[in-house]
């Protein structure tokens, strides 16, 4: 999963395709839960491109955002929000996948 690198490249992302965003950080141990999977879940839903967002290096994004619990996930398709599971709660697969499932094809 590639790694966010600027906000810049966050707008470009969002704007152009379908994008799923992994907001997490390096400290969290919740958000580690779901490592062993997402190699899985990226290959499964590759219509999507995965980009994990540090939560620590892009506090004003998240707050942008509204991530207030990590992780989480936000959705986007050309633009537009079309899906987001945030919460403060540990995510598993068959979470994220439920999560998947529900966006627009």
């Amino acid at each position: 999963m590639q790694q966010l690198q600027s906000i810049e490249q966050f707008n470009e992302l969002k704007d152009n395709g379908k994008t799923v965003f992994m907001f997490t950080a390096k400290w969290c141990p919740d958000c580690h839960v779901i490592d062993p999977h997402l190699d899985e879940l990226q290959e499964q839903y590759k219509d999507y491109v995965w980009v994990s967002v540090d939560r620590d290096q892009f506090i004003d994004l998240c707050i942008d955002q509204g991530i207030f619990g990590i992780p989480s996930f936000i959705a986007f398709d050309r633009g537009e929000e079309v899906g987001r599971f945030v919460s403060k709660d540990r995510k598993t697969k068959e979470e994220v996948q439920t999560f998947m499932n529900g966006l627009p094809s």
